[in-house]
């Protein structure tokens, strides 16, 4: 099995309101649930918004911290899903389940050196 990481991008700015995010994350769950009963559950998490960031660059002996997203953007980030998969083909199956919910972007990338 292959370790695939599922990116969702989000866009900056206003949250939408309870009444819709309730209900994607009521979605949402029950995704994650049909994941774990598939046995492609790594894990997920949220991350905080893209302002929260820190960027540590080292550069001519110093060490150099910046504020905020490395890459400016409309969209960034929001969270991600680590899932394991026999093959690409699945990876994106649970991409497109994860984007009929959210109806964000969701990029799908195999882990380095993770193929079973």
């Amino acid at each position: 099995m292959t370790q695939y990481l599922l990116s969702i991008y989000q866009p900056d700015g206003v949250i939408p309101p309870p009444e819709m995010l309730d209900r994607v994350m009521i979605e949402l769950e029950a995704v994650n649930e049909e994941i774990r009963a598939a046995g492609a559950w790594v894990f997920t998490s949220p991350l905080t918004p893209a302002s929260a960031a820190t960027v540590v660059r080292h550069r001519d002996g110093e060490t150099l911290l910046t504020d905020g997203p490395y890459a400016e953007g409309k969209e960034h980030v929001g969270g991600f899903w680590l899932v394991e998969s026999p093959d690409l083909d699945a990876a994106l199956g649970w991409a497109d389940r994860i984007a009929q919910v959210t109806t964000l972007p969701i990029e799908v990338r195999p882990l380095a050196g993770r193929a079973g």
